[in-house]
């Protein structure tokens, strides 16, 4: 699964040692917010130090957060785990629109409005239908 939108908040980082392997762990959950028309947030996290200070992630950046959603139990209640395996960094003024290809030309620009349907028709009858 995949969110963009830009981090907004970014959350101390947790650490810990594994019961089971006695390992230490690193964990930090940053914030992403969208640019809907109704934005959508999502707090997701980054396990692992090496992964944390790979991905670098900065406050006002904007990502393309590409996750795996788990969940898991502790004392009879459930808890969803949203956990980021890659992020990338869009690029800044990008637009969303498809680019032409390298060596096609790039369609000229007509600032002339297309014609109005019935725009030379009958002028006393200027109802649409």
């Amino acid at each position: 699964m995949e969110f963009s939108g830009k981090v907004i908040a970014i959350l101390p980082p947790r650490t810990g040692v594994s019961k089971t392997t006695g390992n230490e762990w690193k964990v930090q959950s940053y914030v992403v917010e969208n640019h809907d028309q109704y934005p959508r947030r999502m707090c997701f996290e980054v396990f692992g130090g090496d992964k944390i200070d790979q991905f670098n992630i900065q406050m006002g950046e904007e990502l393309n957060v590409s996750f795996d959603i788990d969940a898991r139990q502790w004392q009879d209640k459930w808890f969803n785990s949203i956990r980021a395996w890659k992020v990338e960094r869009v690029q800044a003024g990008a637009p969303e629109a498809e680019q032409p290809a390298a060596g096609e030309p790039i369609p000229p620009f007509s600032p002339e409005p297309a014609p109005f349907p019935g725009e030379n028709s009958n002028p006393t009858d200027d109802l649409p239908f």
